[in-house]
């Protein structure tokens, strides 16, 4: 069973008149940007600071690569229980209030990673930084599909998504500069504390829905809630009585084929970024931890290029397989060589290409739920899918530690990775059809 996206007169054509208002790209992205750039600070500052703890004399921590793997990874077992909960009460009460809460929730247990004592508490920490952020992705993805139809909604969701490479292209440079003049249980400690402060921001500047928030105009609601209602009239029905809902998205193949496809995406996705600063360390041995900062930021400068080039190809075509798969399988082939070219200078090119690869997908594919299943059904499918999905990065980190210490080299793990994208890349191939023309129900 294939899953479409889609395709219409509506993704392809603009004329003047048909030009909405805009303001909702200046208040609603920004906000939630720089929002989940804190989130993915906290769940990733760990990717820098590793390699930094067992040189630490004072620590009592001393991990394994394959402990290394884990601390990366346990973050996203715990990321997946509120997926659902968070989802349903996004919808139902309100993203906006669900976000906030979950802002102040992760900012302290972010703070208290750096308190952590032993392997065990590193571990248990990580888990229930995981559990907090875990709502927050699906509760934004409910929000944008509130204020963004279907024919912007790769775009809105790259836009935000860019937010994952920005916050690299910032946070590794500010992380390396923080590592050279403190302890990184400091820096663990300093860097929790921006999301208490954007709470505030985020409670003040977001509307759950268009009608809520006053800085739009009647202009922009109306053509909002118009072309919400057509998407909605266009997606098919996604079982057999005409019911949608959460049970429903359960029983969809269509939200298991592309829970398949996302534990692959992430498995590569979360294997590569939470790695690549010990790979850059090893470029370039002997550089202070700001110097190793400042090149792992560079391929995530070109990661926001290929994320946005991606996705407004994808609303403009409608294509939504061309856009996930063909980045998957370059990042793939990228990596493979790295593993067989030992000159640093091409290592970092083919860094870079494997960023572009592995970030490019990220806004068309989410475009792909949204594209037919209805709103009362959304969110249980957000939910699942990214809550299931995300194992993969567990999976991925884990895979790479634990290949490098059964063989003594990183490369095992990293033609996995690869084998992962591979997969991700022919499943959506073969699952997920180029386009289509939607059908009422």
């Amino acid at each position: 069973m294939a899953i479409n996206s889609i395709h219409d007169s509506k993704m392809t054509g603009n004329t003047d008149a048909s030009k909405p208002p805009t303001k909702r790209w200046a208040y609603v992205i920004p906000v939630a940007v720089v929002m989940y750039m804190l989130a993915y600070l906290d769940r990733t500052n760990t990717a820098m600071i590793l390699p930094y703890i067992n040189s630490d004399a004072s620590s009592q921590i001393h991990l394994t690569k394959a402990d290394e793997g884990i601390v990366s990874g346990i973050f996203f077992f715990g990321y997946m229980f509120l997926q659902i909960p968070a989802a349903i009460l996004a919808e139902r009460w309100s993203a906006k209030k669900t976000v906030a809460i979950l802002m102040f929730l992760w900012g302290f247990a972010a703070m208290a990673v750096s308190f952590v004592q032993s392997n065990g508490q590193f571990y248990t920490a990580r888990f229930i930084l995981g559990f907090f952020e875990g709502g927050v992705w699906p509760s934004v993805l409910i929000l944008i599909a509130n204020w963004f139809p279907l024919k912007e909604r790769a775009r809105a969701n790259s836009l935000w998504m860019c937010c994952l490479p920005l916050s690299s292209v910032l946070i590794s440079p500010i992380t390396g500069i923080l590592l050279d003049h403190f302890s990184w249980r400091t820096v663990l400690f300093v860097e929790g504390v921006p999301p208490l402060i954007w709470a505030i921001v985020w409670l003040l500047v977001v509307s759950d829905h268009p009608r809520d928030a006053t800085w739009a105009s009647g202009a922009e609601r109306e053509y909002i809630e118009a072309e919400l209602a057509a998407d909605e009239a266009s997606k098919p029905v996604i079982d057999s009585d005409g019911k949608g809902g959460y049970l429903a998205a359960a029983r969809s193949p269509h939200v298991w084929q592309l829970i398949v496809i996302y534990l692959c995406f992430m498995g590569g996705f979360y294997g590569y970024t939470l790695w690549l600063p010990t790979v850059v360390k090893g470029l370039v041995s002997g550089s202070s931890a700001s110097s190793v900062g400042l090149i792992t930021a560079i391929p995530y400068i070109f990661a926001v290029v290929g994320m946005l080039a991606v996705s407004s190809w994808s609303d403009r075509t409608g294509d939504r397989r061309m856009a996930i798969a063909v980045p998957l399988f370059i990042g793939a082939v990228a990596l493979t060589i790295g593993q067989l070219v030992h000159n640093p200078i091409v290592n970092i090119v083919l860094l870079v290409i494997v960023a572009i690869g592995v970030y490019s997908p990220y806004g068309p594919y989410w475009a792909v739920p949204g594209a037919y299943l209805r709103i009362e059904a959304l969110a249980g499918g957000l939910g699942l899918i990214n809550a299931l999905g995300n194992l993969g990065g567990f999976l991925g980190p884990y895979l790479v530690g634990w290949l490098a210490d059964l063989t003594g080299s990183a490369a095992t793990g990293y033609y996995a990775l690869a084998g992962l994208l591979v997969a991700g890349a022919v499943l959506t191939w073969v699952v997920i059809k180029p386009e289509i023309t939607p059908t009422a129900p």
